[in-house]
């Protein structure tokens, strides 16, 4: 077992995050309420993985994520700390195979993943989500057919 060495200030300083309500969460959230979309948050939608998307549209099957650049190992933003590089490296790499290894699942089940960053602008995501929905509703509904008379 590898061990992972931190402070009093350091423990109680992690501790203190959460998993959801994040802030880039919230505004993407707040913008897809404002546009008259309801959704539920950090629901569990699959018996074989743990994973609890941060939004989720189970009538159009769609699970929301918004990954933390740091949590998730963004390829333009992550960093890894100084302290216990090599250990930090290799947890957040593991973070994105599980990420990879849960989207495939929901996948297989029949559901359509979206990701977005935090960095990416709330107004973008709700729109991706909004244009995904429709998609969904589109095939839903099908064409409209016309009543005889």
């Amino acid at each position: 077992m590898e061990r992972w060495e931190a402070d009093d200030a350091r423990r109680r300083h992690m501790a203190r995050f959460g998993r959801r309500d994040t802030a880039p969460e919230l505004a993407v959230r707040r913008e897809l309420h404002r546009r008259g979309r309801r959704f539920f948050v950090d629901r569990r939608v699959s018996q074989r993985c743990r994973v609890r998307p941060d939004l989720v549209f189970p009538r159009a099957r769609v699970a929301v994520f918004i990954d933390g650049c740091f949590w998730h190992y963004c390829d333009e933003h992550a960093h890894l700390p100084k302290a216990n590089a090599e250990l930090w490296r290799r947890k957040l790499l593991a973070n994105r195979r599980r990420d990879a290894q849960n989207e495939a699942v929901l996948v297989g089940e029949g559901w359509r993943v979206l990701r977005f960053w935090e960095h990416d602008a709330p107004m973008t995501a709700a729109t991706r989500v909004e244009d995904e929905l429709d998609r969904w509703g589109a095939i839903v509904r099908g064409p409209v057919a016309r009543r005889a008379r």
